[in-house]
């Protein structure tokens, strides 16, 4: 392969290939600035008549002193449709230890976003482009070749409203190109870097690796409550459908 390839080549050699993905696990070693944790994220795409849906699951939890501080586990999960602009999100989920799971709720034919956090819910106009924290980090994987070629090139910037179920921001991310040092090698990425926004301080940074279909192989964010957290990509296991299957819904 060369020794970077662009988002348009990378989505070439998995539709040359006629494999559908059909399952992603991905397991992450965390490291924050007060403990380590580990991450184990699953995606499913199933295929029901003329369409595809994706389910993700994400589950974190603290190892060591980190679990005394910081003790229960994180879960996260985003189901929806994947179209021919790529994932399409319809319900995000965001539950932290025992409290009450923050809830995005989209509805595409109104037009609506509805959150629900901390009892209190809340309706706001939807944006075409919206995605959740958990799907924008695997967005990528399904973009179209066309849009792949367009969007995913260095110096370029990607825009893209996101919600947690809380609030929805308007992200910009400047993209570069880096070799990342991981378990798995030293990989060629395409590095999506969050632009600092008044109205928004988490930070966040994305590592896309081409050999492994766009998957996010690190993940580096700073949080509201100022917390550091860097994922690193410890293992992966991906599972292919039959060769020919079809994809995306229009």
């Amino acid at each position: 392969m060369p020794a970077y390839l662009t988002a348009a080549e990378a989505h070439s050699t998995v539709l040359k290939s006629g494999k559908i993905l059909a399952r992603i696990h991905i397991s992450y070693t965390v490291t924050t600035g007060i403990g380590n944790g580990e991450l184990s994220e699953i995606v499913d795409i199933t295929q029901k008549a003329d369409a595809h849906t994706f389910n993700i699951s994400s589950n974190a939890q603290a190892t060591g002193i980190f679990k005394v501080i910081k003790p229960g586990h994180i879960i996260r999960s985003s189901r929806g449709l994947i179209t021919d602009k790529g994932l399409q999100p319809d319900y995000y989920s965001d539950q932290r230890a025992d409290k009450t799971p923050s809830l995005a709720l989209f509805d595409w034919e109104k037009k609506v976003l509805t959150l629900r956090h901390e009892g209190k819910e809340t309706n706001e106009p939807l944006a075409t482009d919206t995605l959740d924290r958990l799907s924008l980090s695997y967005h990528f994987i399904f973009m179209p070749y066309q849009e792949a070629q367009d969007e995913i090139q260095t110096g370029k910037l990607f825009k893209v409203h996101v919600t947690d179920g809380r609030s929805t921001q308007l992200m910009r991310f400047k993209i570069s190109n880096e070799k990342l040092n991981t378990p798995l090698g030293r990989l060629d990425t395409f590095v999506l870097t969050k632009l600092y926004d008044l109205d928004d301080s988490i930070q966040r940074k994305i590592w896309l690796a081409p050999d492994y279909h766009m998957i996010p192989v690190r993940i580096q964010s700073v949080e509201k409550d100022g917390l550091e957290v860097d994922k690193m990509i410890a293992e992966i296991s991906l599972d292919y459908d039959k060769p020919g299957a079809s994809c995306c819904r229009h």
